[in-house]
């Protein structure tokens, strides 16, 4: 990390100097990969709002001005389609009618269709048989390291427990669910800042396979309704009579798979790992499985998923003391945000029963994760499984993390059952 300060413009007479930090965060280098968060503390220390040019936009490493970049309605997404266009039809399509890329009032019309479909009872209906496919994949992980032999955790459970979460969801046949994780694995690639012509034309052709799979399959629910989302999708009105329309539908489907998967993926493997690497914490849940609620929000707050959310200034905003320029781009760097010490104390500290815990790990403001509700139900199912199933967990070697900084996570995290 490269930081230093300079004048935020040249001043004129009889104008105040604003300064700021500036600074070159190397998202690439697998040190700061591994460990972001003294980086973050460094730079927030120097000013909770930087410049950083390699990247080309402001980012935020304070709890308040992150919080700020979420909420300020001046601050907007601004979908851009990826170019060249042609190269990049599906990939478009599934971003230029995703709510997650849009603001009010289309923002408004597609969350108010999507919330109705899920106020159908979708979180109650999947609470009990989460927690059923939760001790289904810990008897699978128990089979596999019988014999004392090391087991990827994140092959045999974090990863399948929220793919069948959303596929149980929207309705995907059995048959074809082991192919969403790797669609949504190629797409969500495309949105870190360094990535090849190879991940990019990827990503495309898991876009395109996704879109012509999910047409086919709300076809046959508006043919055949059942008791999933998709159905519920196909036939939400609004009280105006407005529908999603048949792009809308899709993209949905993918956010929720590709945003709702990738997270609780991502916090069960993160969230081991610290519990793994913080014994003392682990022991204290396994004693009292009370403490799982907040145990699950302090393992997002800790090292959460999700570690940058970009934005686009639609009018000249003022972020922290900081002059942001119509145009410009402003990121929460949630992961900062969440160690802030002027919001939680001893933020560097693992503490699964911290209650004054507003980590912005779920977003915040219009673009706050509406699957949330539902991926409470999974990971806290996830860690209480884990904290009775398995009372001797332990590292059976360095785990892998993947090579990605905005999505964070583990590609592998090898652990032994037994003492």
């Amino acid at each position: 990390m490269i930081l230093r300060a300079r004048p935020r413009a040249t001043p004129t007479p009889g104008t105040i100097c604003i300064t700021v930090p500036v600074m070159g965060l190397d998202l690439t280098d697998p040190a700061f990969i591994a460990d972001p968060y003294p980086a973050f503390a460094s730079a927030r220390e120097a000013g909770p709002v930087s410049w950083d040019e390699s990247l080309g936009l402001w980012l935020a490493f304070s709890h308040g001005a992150s919080n700020a970049v979420l909420r300020d309605r001046r601050l907007g997404r601004i979908w851009r389609d990826r170019q060249p266009a042609g190269a990049f039809p599906a990939f478009n399509l599934i971003h230029r009618n995703a709510m997650l890329e849009m603001e009010p009032p289309d923002h408004t019309r597609l969350r108010r269709l999507v919330a109705a479909a899920f106020a159908r009872g979708h979180v109650e209906r999947l609470r009990a048989w989460v927690t059923g496919v939760a001790g289904a994949l810990a008897d699978q992980v128990a089979d596999a390291g019988s014999d004392g032999s090391p087991v990827d955790l994140v092959t045999l459970y974090a990863e399948p427990l929220p793919v069948a979460v959303i596929a149980e969801l929207l309705g995907v046949p059995v048959a074809d669910r082991p192919l969403l994780r790797p669609w949504s694995n190629a797409i969500v690639r495309m949105y870190e800042y360094e990535r090849t012509g190879a991940v990019e034309s990827a990503a495309e052709r898991a876009a395109a396979d996704f879109v012509a799979y999910l047409r086919s399959l709300a076809e046959e629910r508006s043919r055949r309704p059942a008791e999933d989302l998709v159905s519920h999708l196909v036939s939400v009105r609004g009280e105006d009579g407005s529908r999603l329309s048949e792009d809308e539908l899709v993209t949905t489907c993918i956010l929720l798979l590709n945003a709702g998967h990738e997270a609780t993926v991502n916090v069960t493997a993160n969230g081991t790992l610290a519990l793994l690497r913080h014994p003392d914490e682990f022991a204290r849940l396994r004693a009292d499985l009370t403490l799982v609620p907040t145990a699950v929000e302090e393992l997002i707050r800790y090292d959460g998923p999700l570690q940058l959310f970009e934005r686009t200034a639609l009018d000249a905003v003022e972020i922290a003391g900081i002059p942001v320029e119509q145009g410009q781009r402003i990121a929460a760097l949630l992961g900062a945000a969440d160690r802030d010490p002027a919001v939680f104390t001893d933020p560097d500290r693992l503490d699964i029963g911290r209650t004054d815990n507003p980590h912005i790990g779920f977003g915040a403001g219009v673009h706050f994760c509406i699957g949330a509700p539902l991926a409470r139900v999974e990971l806290q199912a996830s860690f209480r499984t884990l904290a009775t199933r398995f009372p001797d967990l332990a590292l059976a070697g360095e785990p892998e993390r993947r090579p990605e900084f905005v999505i964070r996570g583990l590609r592998s995290l090898p652990v032994t059952l037994h003492a």
